[in-house]
């Protein structure tokens, strides 16, 4: 990476936090974008160069978050679209990673209380489950390679809202009890997808 892509992703960084900060301190409708650039000390354009939507600033992994299955099944072409969302899944879940939902209480909190985010949240979903289709149909379409991608995708956002409900419940067994539900959830797929 160049200096100055990582300049460039610093200044994202930045932004990101001291927007989330803000959010979490007053709501996500009680902040203006220009005072996002005033907390993170950048231009108020520097912030929409960087950020699209104000929810972008929010959820500033959406394109991780919405690629990571499609990303899972392309690099590992000798299984199953299933094994690899699968696999992918317990590895991450190893890491806490935020792709499966992982976050503070606080931001949790904070999303669940704006119908704007719970909005774009669904809206990562269902653009999750597009790209996971496109990766797996083939030449002319294919009914199965989309219920396959709405079946794992679905399977995905029920593990995310187990993240956050216990997240929301200051769990402490956390890792356990969502790895407990995510094999239960993959097991009764498995016998149609496996």
């Amino acid at each position: 990476m160049s200096l100055r892509q990582q300049k460039k992703l610093e200044t994202r960084q930045n932004i990101s936090h001291a927007a989330t900060r803000l959010f979490i301190a007053r709501g996500f409708d009680g902040v203006t974008i220009a005072e996002v650039a005033e907390a993170a000390r950048v231009a108020k354009m520097t912030v929409t160069n960087h950020f699209g939507r104000k929810e972008d600033l929010v959820f500033d992994i959406r394109n991780d978050f919405v690629d990571w299955p499609a990303k899972l099944v392309q690099q590992a072409p000798s299984s199953t679209p299933f094994a690899a969302v699968r696999d992918g899944y317990f590895a991450a879940l190893d890491g806490r990673s935020a792709l499966l939902g992982f976050a503070g209480i606080e931001f949790v909190g904070m999303v669940r209380a704006s119908v704007t985010l719970m909005a774009a949240l669904t809206q990562m979903h269902l653009d999750r489950e597009q790209q996971l289709a496109a990766a797996l149909l083939t030449p002319g379409g294919d009914i199965l390679a989309r219920a396959t991608a709405a079946h794992l995708t679905s399977i995905l956002r029920l593990l995310f809202d187990e993240v956050w409900d216990l997240t929301y419940a200051g769990d402490e067994d956390l890792v356990t009890k969502v790895r407990e539900a995510a094999t239960k959830a993959f097991g009764q797929l498995e016998p149609a997808l496996g």
